[in-house]
């Protein structure tokens, strides 16, 4: 509770954004000034300075070293991020948030920003079909949607002029948004020259930041998607693939089964086989000496289990994620993919989820996954074009709170110097503005409005898995079961109205078949033989 109340505070002082850059920000006035602080329509002020949401402010980056598997300075413009674009931009106060202050941080809600709300994300595999649908369609809705409030850069900041005079930014869809920021965040950097790039070097992989870096994403994510629908109950689903033999998601009710005409491809029955797919060619972009501009580049790519098993023998199991959670230190050595007994390195996936030693040349946990899948989620630049991508990393995540939960590690063990370029705890994460620092973000799910249904208790898990789904497809459908029960109650009384009725005249004619009439005591079955007519009784 100690922790969870200290978190809290810190994350009164940070702000909050879901983007990559803010188009009010990406033009040749705010490259010349190096200012992105946006006027919050709310009020008219920049950065709701006159409602007290946040102010512009300078921005003050760490100076810690780094570690040595990055030797250049002052070529690439990720280092010291953002300082390249801006030295400027927008600091939300309380629970304020987003580019400009408009939003609120994650977990909060209202007007606000007052109100907080925990939300749970659910398996995707015990979600009802509606939910599933749902799921898919936002996708594919976030995939043909061009960004409102966003843009990538296309060049470098060398490329736009001294005074910005070139900007090169260009719209994108929403969902390509989040793939072109992860393969901007990976991407090698380019020292000059055809293919002269230097490779070693990824701002959000094989390093301390791999974790909270993914779970910031998932936020902007599931942020970005609640706007364009305007369902703000949305949360992103995972999978959970412990002990799974083959890929249980890729069916055309979900993510796409295997095509029966190129198992390559993606089954014509799925929306997705008609996704065409950005930045997958890193080769071509370095020989270019230029950066993915986020142009359509062919078909998604899935052949899952197909892949070389001399670097992935199995899916992940049980045993693999119960071992990884049980390691006690974060990082180790190095601090990065060569570390030993590094929970973060075995769950990345670069060492032996049971032995804890790094394993050059094989891929485990998180990494296993990806090869798995055997097409464009095996590539790391290009990975986040498969939608498995994010119900891959929502699990990843859960085990990361898992790790959190089990362990309770103070903010002091986030490596603060020495850790590859981009990973250090005051380093702000490449590519998100205005900023998040990696250690801000080194914190349970609790703190940020989310958490996962499988680490509820049994009551509440029994509750979200199972009852909810139900709860929730009854309650899409309401007026449809109002209706139904409405008219089976008057076909209901209709019938019950025709029984009383039939069952009336019945009774009336047994009575008069029992009453004799006056003067009479037997019935006129004798007067038949007067006519010489068959009769019951004269036959006999």
């Amino acid at each position: 509770m100690r922790i969870l109340c200290v978190s809290l505070v810190l994350l009164q002082l940070i702000g909050t954004c879901f983007c990559q850059f803010p188009r009010a920000c990406a033009t040749s006035e705010g490259l010349r000034t190096k200012v992105c602080c946006p006027v919050w329509e709310g009020d008219g002020s920049a950065c709701g300075a006159l409602s007290g949401r946040g102010f512009c402010a300078n921005v003050v980056v760490s100076e810690e070293p780094h570690g040595p598997q990055y030797p250049h300075r002052g070529i690439d413009d990720r280092e010291r991020w953002p300082l390249a674009f801006f030295n400027r931009t927008c600091r939300c106060a309380g629970n304020y948030g987003g580019y400009n202050c408009g939003e609120c941080r994650f977990g909060y809600w209202g007007s606000n920003c007052a109100e907080y709300r925990e939300s749970v994300r659910r398996n995707i595999l015990t979600m009802s079909t509606a939910e599933q649908q749902k799921f898919i369609s936002y996708l594919n809705l976030a995939k043909n949607t061009i960004s409102r409030e966003f843009v990538i850069t296309t060049g470098t900041r060398k490329e736009m002029g001294e005074n910005g005079e070139n900007p090169l930014f260009a719209n994108i869809n929403t969902y390509d948004l989040f793939v072109w920021m992860h393969y901007y965040v990976s991407r090698d950097a380019l020292l000059g020259g055809p293919g002269n790039v230097w490779a070693d070097i990824d701002f959000a992989h094989e390093s301390a930041a791999f974790l909270p870096w993914h779970r910031v994403f998932l936020l902007m994510w599931e942020n970005e998607i609640r706007k364009l629908t305007g369902d703000f109950n949305f949360t992103l689903p995972y999978w959970d693939w412990r002990d799974a033999t083959t890929c249980e998601v890729c069916t055309d009710s979900l993510m796409g089964a295997r095509s029966s005409f190129n198992p390559n491809m993606i089954s014509p029955a799925s929306v997705f086989s008609s996704w065409k797919v950005i930045c997958t060619q890193p080769e071509d972009y370095n020989n270019r000496e230029v950066l993915c501009n986020a142009s359509g580049e062919g078909p998604l790519l899935r052949n899952p289990g197909n892949h070389d098993p001399s670097r992935v023998s199995r899916i992940p199991t049980s045993g693999d994620v119960d071992f990884t959670v049980g390691l006690a230190q974060y990082e180790t050595g190095p601090m990065d993919r060569f570390a030993n007994m590094s929970f973060r390195n075995a769950l990345e996936g670069f060492a032996s989820p049971e032995t804890g030693m790094a394993v050059p040349g094989q891929s485990t946990m998180h990494n296993a996954l990806h090869l798995f899948m055997n097409g464009t989620m095996s590539s790391v630049q290009g990975s986040a074009n498969d939608p498995i991508f994010l119900l891959h990393h929502a699990f990843i995540d859960s085990i990361f709170e898992r790790w959190l939960r089990t362990h309770e590690p103070p903010r002091t063990i986030y490596p603060t110097a020495n850790a590859p370029i981009g990973h250090n705890d005051g380093y702000y994460m490449v590519p998100f503005l205005p900023l998040y620092r990696n250690g801000d973000y080194f914190l349970s799910n609790k703190v940020l409005g989310f958490e996962y249904a499988y680490l509820l208790d049994p009551g509440q898990r029994f509750l979200q898995e199972f009852i909810t789904p139900y709860l929730e497809q009854a309650q899409r459908i309401w007026q449809w079961l109002l209706g139904a029960a409405m008219l089976g109650a008057l076909i209901a009384v209709i019938i019950a109205g025709i029984i009383v009725v039939v069952r009336r005249k019945w009774k009336r004619n047994q009575r008069r078949k029992r009453v004799p009439s006056f003067g009479e005591r037997q019935p006129l079955l004798h007067s038949s033989s007067d006519d010489g007519s068959a009769s019951y009784q004269n036959t006999l």
